[in-house]
């Protein structure tokens, strides 16, 4: 009997992103994959990490290494998490609580999305010892908002992520095109039984049904003053989601910000904005240590996450990454993601003369002015 080809190993991110736009229905892969408009933004959220280049010391004792941070108190034995993806069961029956467990299962950080098919209890049970934070939007009804605030408190999630880049969606042309809607058997998990909230994205009106929902629920006066708001009933920490200025930077410090996430939203939002890597500097110099800073946004390989710690950030977030991880083979191809680019920082740090995160600094990284 003929056997069976064995099943192509994963040796890069590159590869289960290949496998998942093999497998993926198009309406979900379209989603996860496209960008705002005509994606410039997508494609330099990438291309701009080759402006950068590494300048390694040599002659350096590397033979023992530590990768290990803390993060808002809490130790994490590498600086690369899980960023806020939604509706992550079009990828994977167990969605967002395969993503949990991976981050469990690696002593890393999970970032829940508010739209998400898996619910706040839900995730909590399948990981009660992941370290998870929870990202809000804020909806028209603040009482819904709160609402989901308390649940996440209750439920053990660790600090809140503030989204301040969407007040409504970017416009996606793929989702568009293929009048994007929640395919019928998922649920906004976190709404349902509350009608409007739980049913709208799985109604494309024409349109993208994502957008659709947005422009109909979330609050387009979102202001400084709602981070006052969410501090005067949640102890959580909060973060800031979505940051690519300094003076908002400093302005969120202000008003009670805990930490920040410099993000584009993954290139979704507004195409034309700077990729996260380029703007991430600039905010260091501005904030200093007055706060943790992070990045998301186009994050392929370890040296990218090197280049993004020697710039000033404390710890990078994988989105898409993490979704075609998912695709593959569910929790395990989360933790094979994760490992894979935990294993390339660990050599990067290695052969550029880091023993520790606290070794890796900004002149470890350089942009020609030939490659700007």
């Amino acid at each position: 009997m003929e056997s069976k080809p064995s099943k192509p190993s994963m040796t890069c991110l590159a590869d289960f992103e290949d496998h998942a736009y093999q497998i993926l229905p198009r309406n979900a892969l379209d989603y996860y994959r496209s960008g705002a408009d005509h994606m410039q933004t997508l494609k330099d959220n990438r291309r701009a990490y080759q402006r950068y280049r590494i300048s390694p010391k040599m002659l350096v004792d590397v033979s023992k290494r530590d990768l290990s941070t803390r993060i808002m108190g809490k130790r994490v034995e590498f600086p690369i998490g899980i960023a806020p993806t939604a509706m992550q069961r079009m990828a994977h029956p167990d969605g967002e609580c395969a993503s949990a467990r991976a981050a469990q299962e690696l002593g890393t950080i999970f970032i829940m999305s508010t739209l998400s098919t898996s619910s706040i209890e839900e995730v909590a049970q399948a990981a009660p010892q992941a370290t998870k934070w929870f990202q809000l939007y804020i909806y028209k009804d603040r009482e819904v908002t709160k609402k989901l605030v308390l649940r996440a408190e209750k439920a053990g999630f660790k600090a809140l992520v503030l989204t301040v880049d969407a007040p409504y969606f970017g416009r996606r042309l793929a989702d568009v095109r293929n009048q994007f809607e929640l395919p019928s058997h998922l649920r906004m998990a976190n709404f349902v039984g509350l009608g409007d909230l739980e049913t709208k994205a799985g109604q494309s009106g024409g349109g993208s049904g994502i957008n659709n929902y947005v422009a109909s629920l979330f609050d387009q006066s979102l202001s400084w003053q709602d981070v006052a708001w969410l501090k005067s009933f949640s102890q959580l920490p909060i973060i800031l989601k979505g940051i690519l200025r300094a003076d908002d930077a400093l302005t969120g410090i202000q008003y009670g910000a805990s930490a920040i996430i410099v993000s584009n939203h993954g290139a979704r939002q507004l195409d034309g904005v700077l990729a996260t890597i380029d703007v991430l500097s600039s905010i260091k110099e501005a904030v200093g240590d007055r706060c943790e800073l992070y990045l998301d946004g186009g994050v392929t390989q370890g040296t990218d996450v090197l280049k993004a710690l020697a710039l000033g950030a404390k710890m990078v977030f994988l989105g898409r990454p993490v979704i075609w991880g998912l695709a593959h083979s569910g929790q395990s191809g989360v933790e094979q993601t994760l490992r894979l680019i935990k294993g390339e920082l660990d050599s990067a740090m290695a052969l550029s003369g880091c023993t520790t995160l606290k070794s890796v600094y900004q002149d470890l990284v350089i942009c020609p002015k030939s490659l700007m």
